[in-house]
């Protein structure tokens, strides 16, 4: 039977892998859906190709833009805003849902995906890292099956005993290892990234991804946010989950169990192997990705992160401890991380943004998608106006010369 398919995050770099493994097999998966932000010429390139049956745009001058742009040449209709999202993820007509639209905008159709007991591909972050209790119980009331599309959590995903609902079995798991690249930065001093530039933050040196999930790379808070992701996925404390830096991107990651077995899952750093696998679980389908040559690879390096040169993992490890903490870092690191892109503060200031926000938000955990955005809300207004006061000494010092 045919996979209706929902894409929320079309035009990204995970929707553009799930376009070329879909397009791989459509004996097996049908395109019902594809939402973006506002890159309407992409969207008229996916809508003539893939003919989903229904196009989303974040605002409705994009959506007007697509729709006349499709008139005559594809039957695609075309609708705006977040509801219309929200509604297509619950539509009974849909089988999967692959979440790949990056930050917080993300939570809300990915929650409704897993009221409506859908299988949930599951590549935003902030879903698990803002509203972790919140949406696990959406997944466990909705009966949805949780499919993660992160490299790093699929492989621990394809590394455990699993259920019909995708719910794994960790009753043997003594750790957790979680790898990181360590990013194009690594080795570097806290000195030599104070003159860090946007365009070199998003050159990693092993996967392609979008410019801010590339920085959160570059500055280890992929790592942290990653962290809080594995403790909600497989029920883990921080304390269960060790980071380990693995320069190659060749082992994704790891499970050491108390016999003393370690199971890790390898390949080429290519996200079509996740996104195959959670389309295809429990069976596996071709995704166009080369075969590793291990021989080519030579040799497999590994070490422990330095949180002196990048706090922001460290920031995460705290936070994870924290009522309402991980939720609070999210927020500050989104505004500080789109500051560092738009040329505005340092490198360097993301985590210090970060730190201020935490010292100075307390709260309890959200227990509600009301009480999420709510808190969101806070810290995104405290991250703004620590930007702005280190934008305004900048401007002093710069004047003042």
């Amino acid at each position: 039977m045919v996979q209706n398919v929902v894409l929320l995050g079309a035009t990204g770099s995970i929707g553009s892998s799930t376009l070329d493994v879909l397009g791989r097999h459509p004996d097996r998966y049908r395109l019902y859906a594809v939402t973006a932000n506002t890159s309407v010429e992409a969207m008229i390139g996916i809508c003539t190709q893939y003919e989903p049956r229904f196009a989303v745009m974040a605002d409705s001058d994009s959506a007007s833009r697509l729709q006349t742009a499709l008139h005559g040449v594809s039957d695609t209709t075309v609708y705006a805003g977040i509801e219309a999202m929200v509604t297509l993820c619950a539509d009974p007509e849909v089988d999967s849902v692959m979440a790949a639209i990056v930050g917080f905008s993300g939570l809300r159709p990915a929650l409704a995906a897993a009221r409506a007991g859908k299988r949930l591909l599951l590549a935003n972050k902030e879903a698990l890292v803002a509203a972790g209790a919140v949406f696990m119980r959406a997944v466990r009331d909705g009966g949805a099956a949780l499919l993660p599309i992160d490299s790093e959590h699929n492989a621990m995903f394809q590394c455990l005993p699993a259920d019909p609902l995708a719910r794994t079995n960790v009753q043997s798991v003594e750790k957790i290892l979680l790898t990181a690249s360590g990013g194009p930065f690594r080795g570097w001093s806290r000195e030599q990234l104070t003159s860090v530039t946007p365009d070199q933050a998003c050159a990693h040196p092993n996967w392609s991804m979008g410019r801010k999930i590339s920085v959160d790379s570059a500055t280890l808070m992929n790592k942290g946010l990653e962290l809080a992701e594995a403790c909600w996925l497989f029920d883990r404390s921080p304390e269960q989950i060790e980071v380990v830096v693995h320069p190659q991107s060749v082992i994704h990651s790891l499970i050491r169990y108390r016999d003393g077995s370690v199971l890790a899952q390898l390949g080429n750093p290519d996200m079509r192997t996740p996104i195959a696998y959670g389309l295809s679980w429990p069976d596996r389908i071709d995704a166009g990705v080369q075969s590793l040559d291990l021989v080519s690879v030579g040799q497999l390096d590994f070490e422990a992160p330095d949180t002196s040169a990048f706090p922001c993992l460290r920031l995460a490890q705290e936070a994870i401890k924290v009522p309402g903490g991980m939720c609070v870092l999210n927020a500050a690191n989104e505004v500080a991380v789109s500051s560092f892109l738009e040329g505005g503060i340092r490198f360097t200031d993301i985590d210090r943004v970060i730190e201020v926000c935490l010292e100075a938000i307390t709260a309890d955990e959200p227990d509600s998608l009301d009480a999420v955005e709510v808190l969101n809300g806070r810290a995104r207004d405290a991250a703004s106006d620590v930007v702005g006061e280190m934008l305004a000494r900048t401007d002093r010092r710069a004047a003042g010369r």
